[in-house]
């Protein structure tokens, strides 16, 4: 049975649509007109417990919405959500304590207070057990090295180090399920690759299901086997990540370094590109041409010092799932 079932949801707001000026302000006041927007269209997904997905999507597809049904601070219009077995718009009592939520751009530590402090406050708000909260706080603050900052006040934290003290935060309470949103999101090359482990090795640990909404898509590729893509309220891709390469990452780039200064017939459904130095990239679809030819034809023409073969990268395909330049390979046909 799944852990997290989302079943056919929508949401849709009412915005106000106020026109500018001292005169828009006193027709809104009299005459409001309002636009009806559809956040989120007809979503249908499940989860099981202990899965790590990135529920990605471009600013305004509607992401946000859905993890905010998911945590229980909205609730659908239709459709139907469980958690665990509860609702969260409607058992928000039993279900809270069963979460945890970490925000990269808004903190749930006291400003003024030591690290140690808000974790405390955390314990009683939870009513953690003190054996609990002893051992996950002395657990988590290992594996994170907070050692040298927990009693320190979080205004004098860099943000790496308030971002791994939200994460323990978030985590006292041994929830059943975490929320990520922009966890890495301002810290620095190492800050990243200490969270990052320290999220693989709680997965693995504790099987403790996370969910991902970031615009780092490295924190998706070294933390999640699985990726939902939401674009316009709808979902557009929901599998793994080589299975997105397999489905959309159609383009493919043959750098070949020849042995002499080579000038290349023109080749069909094949764009090449100059790199210097008796260096040329091919750039094909892997759908028009096969590599195999492609690599034949060249060696049977010219004298080829070093050949080497690139996938696109993920970033590379997920911004053109975004724009409606991907290319379903399935369908042959471009993401609308």
């Amino acid at each position: 049975m799944s852990f997290i079932e989302v079943k056919n949801v929508s949401k849709t707001f009412c915005i106000n649509k106020r026109q500018s000026g001292v005169t828009g302000m006193l027709a809104n006041l009299f005459a409001p007109k309002y636009e009806i927007k559809e956040a989120v269209k007809d979503i249908s997904f499940s989860i099981g417990q202990g899965e790590m997905v990135g529920f990605i999507g471009p600013n305004g597809a509607g992401k946000s919405t859905t993890i905010k049904m998911l945590s229980g601070i909205l609730f659908p219009e239709s459709g139907e959500i469980t958690v665990g077995g509860l609702i969260p718009y409607k058992q928000r009592k039993a279900y809270v304590g069963s979460i945890g939520v970490v925000f990269g751009q808004k903190s749930q530590l006291q400003w003024d207070l030591p690290v140690i402090d808000s974790f405390e406050l955390l314990k009683a708000i939870y009513r953690v057990p003190e054996e609990v909260y002893q051992k996950n706080m002395k657990r988590y603050t290992e594996m994170l090295e907070m050692g040298g900052f927990i009693h320190q006040p979080v205004r004098q934290l860099s943000l790496g180090q308030r971002m791994r003290a939200d994460i323990v935060a978030a985590l006292l309470h041994s929830p059943k399920i975490v929320f990520f949103d922009e966890p890495t999101i301002g810290v620095d090359v190492v800050g990243k690759e200490t969270i990052r482990n320290f999220i693989r090795e709680l997965n693995e640990q504790d099987n403790v299901t996370m969910l991902f909404t970031t615009h780092d898509m490295q924190d998706i590729e070294k933390t999640c086997d699985r990726l939902i893509i939401i674009d316009a309220g709808r979902k557009v891709y929901d599998g793994t990540l080589p299975g997105i390469r397999e489905r959309y990452g159609t383009t493919r780039q043959l750098d070949v370094e020849f042995s002499l200064q080579q000038e290349i017939e023109p080749m069909e459904k094949v764009a090449v590109v100059d790199l210097g130095d008796n260096k040329k990239r091919f750039v094909f679809e892997s759908h028009e041409i096969h590599i195999n030819e492609l690599m034949n034809q060249l060696l049977n023409r010219y004298s080829i010092r070093d050949m080497n073969i690139s996938e696109p990268e993920i970033e590379s395909i997920i911004r053109k799932i975004y724009s409606g330049e991907a290319r379903d390979a399935k369908s042959g046909c471009k993401e609308a």
